[in-house]
């Protein structure tokens, strides 16, 4: 068990924070799979990681899989590298793989494979001690029409896999956890008239990761995926033929029960049981059962769903806080040369990943590569001075470049 503590504890690095005081404390959103909320793709990490209603591209199958049937290619693939934790060690990444495919004018198929490596753990500090690679992956399938000339929908289904445990002799029972999900996604892709120029206008929406909970030791207690609903717009304005901006921005939370604190759990057992606030404040293990009780680790992911709009222990206030920001901007010189600049806020009680983004791309006609480095303003991002990459091949260049060669 304290191998796997170890390595949540090192997830949990992404959400971690200083408490300021009683009223406004450090309160993270728990949930398992926390390789599932890292952006892929270098273009959207440039831009702030926003994605859901920005320039539909190869990489939307994680953003907003309905876009795709607005891609003016027919088909393209995508390869991206993320490190992770560059600063204290060299063997933890995000590898994925995205691709598609329209099937006419008007419906497209998608699929990608993350695979989010946690490096080699050694089972104890010891000299001869063996050693694992714990890891996590998923990989989904995804269908998009369009219902008119501006407005597609979307859905995938997702399988997802967890393997963090230790398997040596005489280890806790700990099992790999999987489950699955699915997406819902809708995109309005429209025209507007903006000083002369004709404008494009769009906005998207993606509740992502709707799916059973994961559980590491047969049943008995089980975490919620990372269910996530995203919002977002973008406008890009054309300045002539050859130069264009974007502004893109998204709203992002988490469709996740917040978990109550131990705050709450002294507050109920005083009004319930009686007695002094000191009494309780170290029950640990009551403080698990009365979890387990309230319903927390026994609510189904869709009550679940419902629940996080109401449950923050600071009502309106700490619910607010629970949306993450992002704004991104993206200049195009003839659709080839690109730059690009981003933030992303998420408040402090709720993680802290709050950080500047630039990134820069390359386009031709077979292939495209993209930068994006992060500059965090908090030392709890453990992206910070991160940089990452992408690699897009256009199937409809490659297979133009092929005929010509032919002839």
């Amino acid at each position: 068990m304290k191998q796997f503590l170890s390595i949540l504890t090192l997830l949990v690095l992404t959400v971690s924070a200083k408490a300021q005081d009683v009223k406004n404390q450090l309160n993270p959103i728990y949930h398992g799979t926390n390789s599932l909320a890292i952006a892929p793709d270098a273009r959207a990490g440039g831009m702030g990681d926003i994605g859901a209603a920005s320039d539909p591209d190869v990489n939307s199958q994680y953003w907003n899989p309905a876009k795709y049937p607005f891609c003016i290619s027919r088909a393209g693939i995508s390869l991206n590298y993320t490190p992770w934790l560059r600063q204290l060690t060299s063997d933890i990444d995000l590898a994925n793989i995205t691709g598609y495919y329209r099937l006419g004018d008007y419906d497209a198929i998608s699929s990608s494979l993350r695979y989010f490596s946690l490096g080699e753990v050694y089972e104890s500090l010891d000299e001869d001690a063996q050693s694992f690679r714990p890891y996590e992956m998923a990989i989904d399938l995804a269908y998009s029409r369009m219902l008119s000339e501006t407005f597609s929908a979307g859905v995938a289904l997702r399988f997802i896999y967890s393997d963090l445990a230790y398997k040596g002799e005489g280890s806790d029972a700990l099992k790999p956890a999987s489950a699955f999900a699915a997406d819902i996604a809708l995109y309005h892709n429209g025209y507007i008239n903006l000083g002369g120029h004709e404008s494009q206008l769009g906005w998207g929406l993606n509740v992502s990761n709707i799916g059973s909970k994961l559980s590491y030791d047969s049943g008995n207690t089980s975490e919620f995926i990372p269910t996530n609903l995203r919002l977002g717009t973008s406008l890009l304005v054309p300045f002539d033929e050859y130069n264009t901006l974007s502004i893109s921005a998204d709203a992002n939370k988490l469709l996740v029960p917040t978990r109550p604190t131990m705050d709450q759990y002294v507050k109920h057992m005083v009004s319930t049981e009686g007695g002094e606030s000191k009494d309780y404040e170290k029950d640990y293990g009551g403080y698990r059962t009365w979890l387990e009780g309230e319903g927390y680790f026994n609510v189904s992911p869709i009550s679940g769903i419902f629940k996080s709009f109401h449950d923050a222990p600071n009502g309106f206030k700490e619910e607010m806080q629970e949306i993450q920001w992002s704004v991104g901007l993206e200049y195009s010189y003839n659709n080839q040369f690109f730059l690009r600049g981003g933030y992303h806020y998420e408040h402090p009680n709720k993680g802290n990943r709050t950080y500047y983004t630039v990134g820069a791309g390359f386009k031709m006609n077979v292939f495209s590569l993209d930068a994006g480095y992060v500059i965090s303003t908090a030392q709890s991002n453990p992206l910070d001075q991160t940089l990452r990459f992408s690699l897009a091949f256009d199937m409809d260049g490659i297979n133009d470049l092929l005929g010509k060669r032919r002839r």
